[in-house]
């Protein structure tokens, strides 16, 4: 992991204390920023969020998709944790926990909002972090590349009607409208994009790709950054007025991430899968592609939400967490091992 990567949290935290600071101070700037809408997008956000997610969707490969078949059972059970467990169960959590458990100390008219945050956060897989996780426990990159293509391309058709239920079921109105803009903003034009650009440097050299690839990445680094500055400059007063809100957010997030890690570790260990796959099958059915979930919170709830406040709670516990699993997977891998024989 390079550096902005393993202090992750370091910088969110940093960003958290730099945005509220300057939201005290200047608020009517952040507030003329946040008005900057075009069918309910922010155009200042859609263009951090593209310098943000577009390097990382030139890391995909769907010429990959061809490699499913050797992976069939791990990519089987990625799937049904990503697309059938994971929303789902975060969902039934964030009903639980911000309807029930801690309804008395979170502002009423913000727990419906909560909800859906956590629920845009969890209804879209992870795209390039899982990269860095696959590496950490060693996991079979033509795995990791032909999962992650595979879990792109459903994304583009799922992601829609999959939060629209979702929301559906937890009573939220749903703005189909808006939600239809922001997977074609978000995603779709992304994704293409990306794509030519891949092909053009491609065609170019290898060594020109990777090139780029590293010229590109601090600007997106920094994309996320001040993103994440201007949510908390806007979302200020709510986290001064109550500081325990990020800490009861952070509870749904941390379990969700540990049972779906170790439902599909477990289930790929009775399906007598390769540790290889194993272990990058559950970071990637574990973790979220916060980025996208930022953008879609603010585009369909506003800057100043408590969706958009869940998600960005989302990128402060994700780094600890996804490391705490890859620590796991590695001190567990003999036991998976002894498993897998008893089964082959």
């Amino acid at each position: 992991m390079n550096l902005f990567e393993r202090y992750l949290t370091v910088w969110v935290g940093l960003c958290i204390v730099v945005g509220v600071l300057l939201g005290q101070f200047l608020p009517g700037v952040f507030h003329a920023i946040a008005s900057l809408e075009i069918a309910r997008v922010n155009i200042p956000v859609g263009v951090l969020v593209w310098v943000m997610i577009i390097p990382m969707l030139l890391k995909i490969d769907f010429a990959a998709l061809h490699q499913v078949r050797a992976h069939s059972r791990g990519i089987a059970v990625t799937l049904f944790i990503n697309w059938g467990v994971k929303p789902f169960s975060m969902a039934f959590l964030g009903w639980l926990f911000i309807r029930h458990v801690f309804v008395a100390y979170l502002p009423a008219d913000q727990t419906d909002s909560y909800i859906a945050g956590l629920i845009l956060l969890a209804a879209a897989p992870c795209t390039a972090m899982v990269f860095v996780w696959s590496n950490l426990v060693k996991g079979d990159p033509y795995f990791t590349l032909s999962q992650v293509a595979l879990n792109d391309t459903i994304m583009i058709f799922a992601f829609a009607p999959l939060v629209g239920l979702l929301l559906g079921i937890a009573s939220i109105a749903v703005p189909w409208d808006t939600l239809l803009v922001s997977v074609v903003f978000y995603i779709v034009i992304p994704v293409i994009i990306a794509q030519l650009l891949r092909r053009q440097l491609l065609a170019k050299d290898e060594a020109v790709f990777k090139q780029a690839m590293e010229h590109i990445a601090p600007y997106s680094r920094g994309a996320l950054l001040v993103t994440l500055v201007l949510l908390f400059a806007l979302q200020g007063n709510a986290i001064v007025a109550q500081p325990l809100v990020i800490a009861m957010l952070a509870m749904p997030i941390l379990i969700q991430v540990l049972f779906n890690a170790g439902l599909a570790y477990s289930l790929n260990r009775r399906l007598g899968v390769l540790h290889s796959v194993a272990a990058p099958s559950a970071l990637i059915g574990a973790s979220n592609f916060f980025e996208l979930a930022v953008a879609t919170a603010i585009s369909l709830f506003g800057f100043q939400s408590g969706a958009a406040l869940a998600t960005v709670v989302g990128v402060l516990v994700e780094v600890p967490v996804m490391l705490l699993v890859v620590k796991i997977a590695n001190a567990s891998q003999l036991w998976y091992g002894r498993g897998q024989r008893k089964l082959n």
